[in-house]
């Protein structure tokens, strides 16, 4: 878009990004700690989500904000690996005060990444807690990294005809006003180019060398896809963060907003087998309007997925879009 100006992800400013992987095993899990207690919303679509402490971003609950944020592997059991985030902040410092000690408010996402590498090692405390050592405001690391490590597309016909993907990121300032995006693609469907609507990667032919259209696919077994959609096996999880000063409300909205970006590139997306979610956050406090930050949101995040799809490298006998 020509009025928007692309920067790195941490020049949106407010958060340092770090990772922490396994990629033996094929799982791994990504910190965004965040410089102050920062106001957010969190709008889940997808049928399956694996999450921890999402209630506090209800605009209704006492919380004002978050002071970390946590996207892992492991399905619901990489929802231990928060507890190494409360750690690492706690030891900092850095929390809710509540006069005998500081509780970090922190939320955390997982997508299903067991069916590839290793179902016996999750991220789990010390994982997570490495990823907050390894937090920075420099250029955030994209593909087979972190909560990317073990993320899979296409797999409506079950891993064999899937393909690799991972994390991407994607960042603009339009004026004063910045946007920025990180996400961890795990879907069920397929991937599409956000500005030309062309395929890029997703599920293959039965000969594994070209690709197949999902929908096709599901529409040609539309007597019986009662099993194929039985298990939730994917989630693609992410956030969006502005130097726009918002409340939790106006956020959640702009969350859902978001979902369009995942919408205009994923094909199915929000099914009962994914557990897609998307986490809002103010970390400034420029005037903005929330309208015009949701559509930006919902473009950079489209730009985001397809970094991820084509940013990830082949691995565990899955190819990525770069090599097919």
């Amino acid at each position: 878009m020509r009025h928007l100006t692309e920067i790195a992800l941490t020049e949106v400013g407010g958060f340092q990004v770090g990772h922490a992987e396994d990629s033996e095993a094929m799982t791994g899990c990504t910190a965004i700690l965040f410089d102050d207690c920062s106001p957010a919303g969190v709008d889940v679509r997808g049928g399956g989500p694996a999450s921890r402490e999402t209630p506090l971003l209800n605009p209704l609950a006492d919380a004002k904000g978050l002071h970390a944020l946590l996207l892992s592997g492991g399905s619901a059991f990489g929802l231990d690996a928060g507890g190494g985030v409360m750690k690492y902040l706690e030891e900092h410092d850095i929390g809710f005060d509540v006069g005998i000690t500081k509780v970090p408010l922190v939320c955390t996402s997982c997508l299903f990444d067991l069916g590839v590498g290793r179902m016996d090692v999750r991220p789990d405390a010390a994982m997570a807690y490495r990823a907050c050592e390894n937090a920075s405001r420099d250029t955030v690391p994209e593909g087979n990294v972190g909560a990317g490590m073990g993320c899979t597309i296409g797999k409506y016909r079950g891993i064999s005809r899937a393909m690799k993907s991972g994390l991407g990121t994607y960042a603009v300032q339009a004026g004063r006003i910045k946007v920025g995006a990180i996400v961890a693609v795990n879907a069920l469907g397929d991937v599409y180019d956000i500005d030309n609507g062309q395929m890029i990667a997703g599920l293959r032919t039965p000969d594994g060398k070209s690709l197949s259209s999902t929908e096709e696919e599901i529409l040609g077994d539309i007597a019986d896809t009662s099993s194929l959609f039985s298990r939730n096996t994917n989630t693609t999880i992410g956030a969006i963060f502005t130097n726009g000063a918002f409340d939790k409300s106006q956020l959640t909205k702009i969350a859902g907003m978001t979902h369009n970006g995942y919408a205009r590139t994923i094909r199915p997306v929000h099914t009962t087998a994914d557990g897609d979610s998307i986490y809002a956050v103010s970390v400034g406090k420029e005037t903005a309007d929330l309208n015009v930050v949701g559509t930006i949101a919902a473009y950079i995040m489209g730009k985001a997925i397809n970094r991820a799809v084509l940013a990830a490298e082949g691995l565990g006998g899955l190819p990525a879009a770069r090599e097919l």
